[in-house]
């Protein structure tokens, strides 16, 4: 099993950050491993909600959302063949936006541990680099057009 923990403080308001982060179509825009989303339920994100993710190398782990408090917690598991992986997003407002706390942990099965272990000590800054991907891709949806 590997954990991890991730902090960042991002220019958007917890809102922002929450409804992007949450809504699975949105994945492939911030997301850098990512390819697609498909098989996603129907309707807003939800505790339960499903989809999987397609991943550039062709993975396909699904995908569910397990807790969710509208602008401060978003919790999901993701599952392929002998992984398990958790994520936790917290969201706290601050002067700036927003501070947004990503704690994790891989865990594989038989064959699959030491890939976990692997892809675990590669996950911080993995992580790290999608949120402030999606902080960008938020901060250009932001902007007022210009003539």
């Amino acid at each position: 099993m590997s954990e991890f923990s991730v902090t960042l403080e991002l220019p958007h308001p917890p809102s922002s950050m929450f409804r992007f982060l949450a809504d699975p179509h949105s994945r492939p825009l911030w997301q850098a491993s990512l390819k697609a989303v498909a098989d996603v339920d129907a309707g807003e994100p939800r505790v339960g909600m499903t989809w999987c993710d397609v991943t550039k190398v062709g993975l396909r782990p699904s995908m569910a959302i397990t807790e969710l408090t509208p602008f401060r917690l978003l919790a999901e598991t993701g599952t392929w063949r002998g992984v398990d992986g958790l994520l936790t997003m917290r969201f706290v407002s601050t002067q700036q936006g927003t501070r947004l706390t990503a704690e994790g942990r891989l865990t594989g099965h038989g064959a699959f541990a030491l890939a976990a272990s692997f892809t675990g000590r590669l996950a911080p800054e993995t992580i790290r680099k999608d949120l402030l991907r999606a902080s960008a891709v938020l901060a250009t949806r932001s902007r007022p057009d210009r003539p």
